[in-house]
């Protein structure tokens, strides 16, 4: 019994030795941690004492839409899809379009603006040609309207500033024929309010 009861001591001791080790070498990484951040809190002070004042990002609150009918809600659930597909292309069209437009400044002769173009024209051409390819006539119309929203320009616009007016009258021709329209405009106040609700819950990784 002795020899029992000196085995539960010494087995005691031993977990309790290496928990009291453990918890030292944690608090002493935890101390070198917090000795190794430098954080600086601005400060308020409110009747003679110093209070840390932090701000805090701003939290959106994005009540649910609201459908009117079923057939409504089918209508935004396949908007969430469609417009997960193609914002990526509509926001690194507006990247392309800014980052075209500032090198374009920096060069004085026209000659060099349209072998620039041209240049550009053909990496955008390689770039999305085989992935704008796959989306639906209905994708196809989404991304026309958020190039506008991204750009503030039409597509229409675009092709006319880059292509001239010729050109933007053919595509136009043609984007016709597919039930499009390169001249359609983004209204998050009016028509695209569910886009707009959408393209909000996803920038703040809601959907």
């Amino acid at each position: 019994m002795q020899g029992k009861t000196t085995y539960y001591s010494f087995l005691l001791w031993f977990c309790s030795y290496w928990l009291f080790t453990f918890l030292t070498v944690q608090e002493a990484k935890a101390q070198e941690l917090a000795d190794s951040i430098n954080l600086i809190l601005q400060h308020r002070i409110i009747q003679n004492d110093t209070l840390p004042h932090v701000n805090l990002k701003e939290v959106p609150v994005i009540p649910p839409y609201k459908f009117k009918n079923k057939r409504h809600k089918r209508r935004y659930g396949k908007l969430v899809r469609n417009i997960k597909k193609v914002l990526p292309y509509a926001r690194s069209a507006g990247e392309k379009v800014n980052s075209i437009n500032d090198h374009l400044a920096t060069l004085s002769t026209e000659k060099e603006k349209k072998e620039y173009l041209k240049e550009a024209e053909k990496e955008l051409f390689d770039e999305f040609e085989a992935p704008l390819r796959k989306l639906t006539f209905s994708q196809g119309r989404l991304l026309i309207k958020l190039i506008n929203r991204e750009t503030g320009d039409t597509t229409y616009d675009l092709i006319k500033q880059y292509k001239g007016g010729v050109t933007a009258f053919f595509w136009q021709g043609v984007a016709r024929l597919f039930g499009s329209n390169l001249k359609s405009e983004y209204h998050k106040d009016g028509d695209d309010q569910m886009i707009e609700h959408i393209i909000l819950l996803i920038d703040n990784g809601i959907i």
